[in-house]
Parts: C-alpha cells; sequence; structure tokens
C-alpha cells in the first residue's frame, strides 16, 4: 500500500527529500505522493521515512493503493532496474 498525505499538510518541506524513490513532490497546495513510485520504504528503510519526519503526522496509508509487502518489494526492485 502506498502512502498518501492529507490536506493536514502544512508544507515544511521535510518529507521530499527523506523519500528515496523521489515519490513525493510538491502539488498544487500541499506535498503529494505518486503512488506508482511509493514503496513505504521497503528495499530501503524499515520504516518509511516520510512518516518518521513528519510533524503533524499527516501520511497515512492509502486506502485506493493497498499493495502486500511482497507487492512492495516487487514495485523496490523494478524501480531499482529502471534507475540502473
Amino acid at each position: 500500500m502506498s502512502l498518501m498525505i492529507t490536506e493536514e499538510c502544512i508544507n515544511c518541506d521535510v518529507c521530499e527529500p527523506e523519500c528515496p524513490n523521489s515519490a513525493i513532490s510538491q502539488g498544487d497546495e500541499i506535498y503529494e505522493i505518486n503512488p506508482n513510485l511509493c514503496t513505504e520504504c521497503v528495499g530501503h528503510y524499515d520504516e518509511p521515512q516520510c512518516v518518521d519526519v513528519c510533524p503533524v503526522d499527516c501520511i497515512p496509508k492509502d486506502p485506493d493503493n493497498v499493495e502486500s509487502p511482497e507487492e512492495l518489494q516487487l514495485k523496490y526492485q523494478r524501480l531499482m532496474a529502471k534507475s540502473a
């Protein structure tokens, strides 16, 4: 399951540089997470880095993009193969 950023986002800019997959970008009003790039940091870290640094706790799991840990691992492997 990828993550999402809710409207509670205060645009503090701390999450974007923490994302190892460059899945976070500035949207029209708040930061956004591209579900095609988000692996919840599977393959990189034990915990999602954006969630760890978010001061307002506005990054929950995205119910519209449900993925198992195995699917997230496969996505991570595909992303790394493309960047190699």
